[in-house]
């Protein structure tokens, strides 16, 4: 792809984050300061929910969560295999098993009946993940978690923003997690936050991302506070978020709304565009549920194959149109088939969907004439590939 390309995504950074980054590199105040607290209090609130706990990445968040419940050796999770591989990751971190149920072919979600179906006397925990943002099915999936008394961690990373039923994301388990990669909804380059309603949840989270130092009151000692520094109630982990960060994140958070109403606009501009295409399958969203869209995946009907999708996605490349299969699957990777002997098979919806996506460019600054030509170049590929059929 030359440097004309159309990428697959890019960040929106105003000059607002530049200030608060300069105001931050200018007080001196690099770490765990009012920042981290403010970013905290914005996405917690347009979570719905009463505490955020900054970290490092949307990854680290998961693996304090696992920490965090008290999940171990010997313990079973149930998640997707149909995402990020950071959303399983942080269940073996801890010694714990994943479980994969297969999905909805609709929502691309894990299919309510199917978890149910996964969940085991050793079961500890659910990871409902947001596929590209989709929220449905997050009621189902807490009113199982509470059937069989064990909690739902809602990996919102791609979800910033999104609802369900008049529910915002990150608010319908126990706790909830967000992810600021460059790519996501908002981003702080790198980060994450957990949001919950628990106030001692999030006292454990506060005190594992810092090295499991323990957080006093605001009334305590400064010679309380100073002792506190060198002293470990727990075995944790440094997955602070800078003060930097923190800055970037405020000031996206200042301009969410914006943001999303650009986000919306361009999926509007691609379901338009596309939606002509006979061989293409859009996103469905629930009337139920309102998305902010962490990206814009299609995939190719039933009758193609994984090798005619590379290659729809090599040609649009070939023309500077940036293009990505998302996701592999997580059970197909090689440490899962090699640790816990998953083949291909197992979850055959997700691996059909997944051999099938194509993720187009999304970003805020994307235009309708480059949408115009993402969408011809997409359908020329595509014809291509029914063409060398015969």
């Amino acid at each position: 792809m030359g440097p004309d390309a159309i990428p697959l995504s890019k960040p929106d950074i105003s000059q607002l984050e530049q200030t608060l980054v300069r105001d931050v590199l200018a007080s001196g105040r690099l770490a765990i300061g009012p920042m981290q607290e403010e970013f905290e209090r914005l996405v917690a609130a347009r979570a719905g929910c009463a505490h955020g706990v900054a970290v490092s990445s949307g990854t680290a968040g998961l693996h304090i969560l696992m920490q965090a419940l008290g999940i171990g050796l010997g313990d079973e999770v149930v998640t997707t295999p149909l995402s990020f591989i950071a959303s399983a990751n942080p269940i073996v971190y801890v010694g714990a098993r994943p479980v994969f149920a297969d999905i909805d072919p609709r929502t691309l979600n894990l299919d309510p009946a199917k978890l149910e179906q996964a969940i085991s006397p050793r079961t500890k925990a659910i990871i409902g993940v947001e596929a590209f943002g989709n929220p449905a099915h997050m009621d189902e999936y807490a009113r199982i978690a509470a059937k069989y008394e064990i909690p739902l961690i809602e990996d919102s990373c791609e979800a910033l923003g999104a609802s369900h039923k008049g529910r915002r994301c990150g608010s319908f388990g126990r706790a909830g997690v967000f992810g600021f990669y460059p790519n996501k909804q908002i981003t702080t380059g790198e980060g994450g936050m957990i949001v919950t309603d628990d106030s001692n949840l999030a006292a454990i989270c506060r005190s594992l991302r810092n090295q499991g130092r323990d957080e006093f009151p605001d009334s305590a000692s400064e010679q309380q506070r100073l002792g506190s520094w060198l002293a470990h109630g727990r075995i944790g982990f440094n997955y602070r978020m800078s003060e930097v960060a923190a800055a970037i994140g405020v000031g996206q958070m200042q301009r969410f709304d914006r943001m999303m109403e650009q986000r919306e606009r361009i999926a509007r501009l691609y379901i338009e565009r596309l939606s002509g295409i006979g061989s293409l399958i859009l996103p469905t969203i629930d009337p139920e549920s309102t998305m902010t869209w962490f990206v814009f995946v299609v995939r190719l009907t039933t009758d193609y194959t994984a090798e005619e999708r590379d290659r729809v996605i090599m040609g649009l490349r070939t023309h500077d149109v940036g293009s990505a299969a998302y996701f592999p699957c997580i059970h197909l990777q090689p440490p899962y088939r090699e640790r816990f002997g998953f083949k291909p098979g197992d979850f055959p919806i997700a691996e059909s969907v997944s051999n099938r996506t194509i993720a187009l460019p999304f970003y805020n600054s994307l235009t309708e004439r480059e949408i115009d030509l993402i969408a011809q170049t997409l359908e020329v590929m595509i014809s291509r590939e029914s063409i060398t059929r015969g």
